[in-house]
């Protein structure tokens, strides 16, 4: 369902605290069920890197979703074809904001001639890439201040 009043638009600098907010809230109500309380601890304090988050900001092709002057998502390209964000507020899941956001970040791979698109895939957003028409390379288990955290390596061949 696409949402008609849905801006896409490019991040700035400003949007930081929002986004760092909903990336800990998000994580902590969308995964819930496919990480432990201990993993979500670990993968949500990343976001206290403020540096490495101004750094994405500012180097990658940074979108966020905005509804009614709201973030409700965001989504980043690394270099010509890697995602590294695609994150949709955990009040606004299945509302179509991810696959706007998503259509975005693989167009502008395209533009970039990008022949694949990858990314590090949580548990809980593998079946939304697999729909996308990305594969699995493979599991991977990080192991982030002595706490092992799974997700998958998965590719998506661009025509």
């Amino acid at each position: 369902m696409d949402k008609p009043n849905l801006s896409i638009r490019h991040s700035n600098l400003s949007n930081l605290p929002e986004i760092q907010r909903m990336f800990v809230d998000t994580i902590s109500a969308v995964c819930k069920d496919d990480y432990s309380p201990e993993e979500i601890k670990v993968w949500t304090s990343s976001i206290e890197n403020t540096e490495r988050l101004i750094d994405k900001l500012t180097t990658q092709y940074f979108l966020i979703a905005e509804l009614d002057n709201k973030i409700v998502g965001f989504a980043s390209l690394k270099g010509n074809d890697y995602l590294d964000f695609l994150y949709v507020h955990k009040d606004y899941q299945r509302q179509g904001i991810a696959d706007r956001l998503y259509s975005e970040i693989e167009a502008e791979a395209i533009k970039k001639e990008s022949k694949v698109l990858t990314s590090d895939v949580s548990i809980t957003a593998k079946a939304f890439f697999e729909k996308k028409g990305f594969r699995t390379l493979q599991k991977q288990t990080n192991i982030i201040r002595g706490v092992e955290i799974v997700n998958y390596k998965m590719v998506k061949e661009l025509l």
